[in-house]
């Protein structure tokens, strides 16, 4: 059995899969650095924990490590985070702003322990008031706002990154995603969905919103740097739990109006086949096979690292290296061709250094 196929197994036990029985003979370390890499080692550490005679071969030294990796950067962090947000909250609701999370806090609470979802930023989405809610910040708690970002402003709210969406996705990088942010600001305006966090209103996406903004959002991002598993198990536990409140017509519509519909259907197509959600869930799991291992060893391996070298010469080649290499992704993840989006993205990044 080779290292991917021990990941997912024990990630489909740890999200409470069943999964082809695993052998013992597993080599840890390399799976524990592969599992920090998506994000998901405290779910791989639960996998292994649901069998006994599994867990007994991880050695001491190594699974004391990630217990304690788990506890601190995943149990504890995740109070810390809960925490940050209902005080953010509680700082908009008193001036007059409702705010809406996005992504991370939303999904983590559909998993079957939202504190082993990793926590990283803070995102949100201020129903279009932006730009007075910033001020209100700087102006209240005399916090730096940094707006060298294209879709989002950046302040850090105790030991969290917030990002402070006006867009939903970059609307510079590719002239379709124009049309797709309207889409999503239409389904932004819909605040009759909130939760109490440790007694503060928050706001949630509509199953819609929700919906087409993850899907939107692993595409962006499978097409460009990779995503990692943690986002796929993010949608399918989604749809797991909200799918019948989705308006499936409507947003099978708007993937095939972005020419999204074939990833769309290899990203469902992981999550049965890979990680053991079941079919009925999800309106249609139809796809090419080998187009679907091609995927899933992309994302658990990439060609193309991060671009860890930020001299900037090197870190041009590197992007046009990576540009290359993703064709394939980008024509599953967009309706336009790679030269438009190189042209776009060039001046995205004249017009925003810091981006490049």
């Amino acid at each position: 059995m080779n290292l991917g196929e021990d990941f997912t197994r024990l990630v489909r036990r740890g999200i409470g899969h069943n999964a082809v029985s695993i052998q013992s003979d597993i080599d840890w370390l390399p799976l524990y650095e592969l599992a920090i890499q998506h994000g998901l080692e405290a779910i791989v550490l639960d996998g292994a924990d649901s069998m006994p005679e599994v867990a007994a071969t991880i050695p001491l030294n190594l699974k004391l490590e990630w217990i304690g990796h788990v506890l601190q950067i995943f149990e504890e962090r995740y109070k810390a985070y809960e925490k940050a947000i209902s005080e953010l909250a509680a700082f908009y609701n008193r001036h007059g702003f409702k705010m809406m999370v996005l992504k991370g806090y939303g999904c983590s609470l559909d998993w079957p322990k939202p504190n082993h979802r990793p926590c990283g930023d803070i995102d949100i989405w201020l129903f279009g008031h932006w730009k007075d809610a910033d001020a209100a910040v700087m102006s209240k708690k005399g916090i730096k706002i940094d707006t060298s970002h294209h879709h989002h402003t950046v302040f850090y709210w105790q030991d969290f990154m917030v990002e402070n969406h006006y867009d939903f996705i970059n609307v510079h990088h590719h002239k379709s995603n124009v049309e797709f942010e309207r889409i999503l600001k239409e389904q932004g305006q819909d605040c009759s969905y909130c939760i109490e966090v440790l007694g503060e209103k928050v706001y949630l996406p509509s199953p819609n919103l929700h919906a087409l903004f993850l899907i939107k959002h692993a595409c962006i991002e499978f097409a460009a740097s990779g995503i990692n598993l943690r986002q796929l198990i993010d949608w399918a536990i989604f749809v797991k739990k909200h799918g019948e409140d989705v308006d499936w017509p409507w947003l099978l519509g708007v993937l095939d109006r972005f020419s999204m519909r074939t990833i769309f259907e290899v990203f469902n197509g992981i999550c049965v086949e890979d990680l053991g959600f079941e079919q009925c869930i999800f309106p249609y799991v139809l796809y090419d096979p080998q187009l679907k291992e091609k995927a899933l060893e992309e994302m658990l391996f990439p060609k193309i690292d991060k671009g860890k070298d930020f001299w900037l010469p090197s870190r041009i080649v590197w992007k046009i290296r990576r540009w290359k290499a993703n064709e394939w992704k980008h024509q599953l993840c967009y309706r336009e061709s790679m030269w438009s989006a190189f042209c776009s993205g060039v001046w995205n990044h004249l017009q925003k250094l810091a981006s490049i």
